[in-house]
């Protein structure tokens, strides 16, 4: 079976009960991809949820990525970091990390951030957002016609963001997504639980 789903993870991670989720959600062998995105946090609090979630996606042969802080990856040896177009840098997070790491890059909804993605070495794109999003407050929307030409032109996997749910990701999917990236519909469904909202894609 073929995993696509790169979870993202809830805006905030307080108690034990989320660890116990998360390893429920990845036993269902549907992810890929887990980014810790933990914005305004110190960076003791980060380094210890790491560790602890490195542990759980690596039980569950999961990818374990941290967004925006490519040295935190490579203390907890992460597999990798996600940085946007207001982050690091995607030549320093190389550096920092080394050549066998994982590094994606947002795009938004533009082929030239793509292209310059491509031509840095960037392991994958993420396009978007194509679907209005609870996670995250954004002035970039994505057309499905982005992930109809990054099939052609672009020889890396390809990441959908935004707004994704059981009712609309197969859309993102049919034009050319690799990976569909979500959060909210996952941890912060009012009518499933997360294990049951992963299961609903199918």
């Amino acid at each position: 079976m073929k995993r696509y789903i790169y979870l993202i993870s809830p805006q905030r991670i307080r108690g034990t009960k989320f660890y116990k989720e998360l390893n429920q959600v990845l036993k269902t062998n549907k992810v890929k991809y887990f980014q810790l995105r933990l914005k305004k946090i110190p960076t003791h609090n980060l380094l210890k949820i790491s560790k602890k979630i490195k542990k759980i996606v690596r039980k569950n042969n999961v990818k374990f990525l941290i967004n925006d802080k490519p040295f935190i990856a490579k203390m907890v040896s992460a597999d990798g970091c996600h940085i946007g177009q207001k982050d690091v840098d995607f030549m320093s997070s190389r550096k920092i990390l080394g050549r066998n790491k994982i590094i994606g890059v947002t795009c938004h909804n533009s082929k030239k951030l793509a292209l310059k993605a491509k031509k840095h070495g960037a392991n994958y794109v993420a396009f978007g957002s194509f679907f209005k999003s609870q996670t995250k407050k954004t002035a970039f929307k994505a057309n499905l016609a982005i992930l109809r030409w990054a099939k052609k032109k672009i020889n890396m996997p390809i990441v959908a963001i935004g707004g994704l749910n059981n009712s609309n990701y197969k859309k993102v999917l049919s034009n050319g997504a690799d990976f569909i990236a979500c959060s909210s519909y996952v941890w912060n469904n009012k009518k499933l639980d997360p294990v049951s909202a992963i299961k609903k894609f199918k």
